[in-house]
């Protein structure tokens, strides 16, 4: 009787420690939030609402093959405003948002992965437009569009501009070219690809004042273990040109 009950409580500790190693191995599953924003991420139906399969774009692409080549479980979700789900993102552990521009302010609030492709910054004109610019601080005159709570709105904020802002950035393209504003700060190509949407096009570049990366941003408490390995696997599918015929589909 003892020998059976030895045996009994020796299984059941096995089995305890084997799911508590396996739940240490296997990790948890990530919660990613994006939005759209072509042509890095964007539902397939064009809402502003998609799940899963029903997401397309680079990043979402790059993001399914690093997170397949770490054998990491994640779920994916495109929703709006883009406010929320950076907030999401910030507040709740295993959750991610992207694509997130990695600049100083923002450094220290999130774990990055990546890059998964540049973001020039710009400002954009219409064909017609007499604008000619250097610098960005000889655009101050000038009523400039930009996007709520983007990297570039909140830098021009930063830097003393009053950028006149919206809560999709496609629609600067509709007050560009009705005249409502002078300029457009937006990124490229994400700019251009947005005016086509709305079906404008024509638009020029006056000045590219800035260049930045986009990554996937990991709240804080997301394992760094977890952070390396997909790093290293988004590092791997770069060097074996994966990445690259990603990006060839789209652009």
């Amino acid at each position: 009787m003892f020998k059976r009950l030895y045996l009994w409580l020796t299984g059941c500790t096995m089995l305890l420690v084997s799911s508590v190693f396996a739940d240490e191995t296997e990790g948890p599953s990530l919660v990613l939030l994006t939005e759209n924003f072509p042509p890095y991420n964007m539902a397939k139906n064009g809402k502003n609402f998609a799940q899963n399969q029903n997401l397309e774009g680079i990043a979402v692409d790059i993001l399914r093959e690093t997170f397949k080549r770490a054998d990491v479980g994640y779920s994916m979700t495109l929703r709006f405003p883009w406010q929320r789900i950076y907030n999401l993102a910030l507040d709740n552990p295993n959750y991610g948002v992207f694509v997130t521009a990695r600049v100083p302010e923002r450094e220290h609030l999130f774990k990055w992965v990546g890059p998964l492709g540049p973001d020039d910054w710009v400002l954009l004109a219409r064909a017609d437009s007499p604008v000619e610019l250097t610098s960005l601080e000889q655009a101050r005159p000038y009523k400039i569009g930009a996007y709520k709570d983007d990297a570039i709105a909140l830098t021009l904020a930063k830097q003393g501009f009053t950028p006149v802002i919206v809560l999709r950035d496609q629609d600067n393209a509709k007050k560009l070219q009705s005249g409502q504003i002078d300029l457009w700060a937006t990124g490229d190509p994400a700019g251009q690809f947005l005016a086509k949407q709305v079906g404008i096009s024509g638009f020029k570049t006056v000045l590219r004042f800035n260049q930045a990366q986009l990554y996937l941003a990991l709240n804080k408490e997301v394992p760094d273990a977890l952070v390396s390995k997909l790093q290293t696997a988004l590092d791997q599918l770069k060097a074996e040109g994966e990445v690259d015929k990603i990006r060839a589909r789209y652009l």
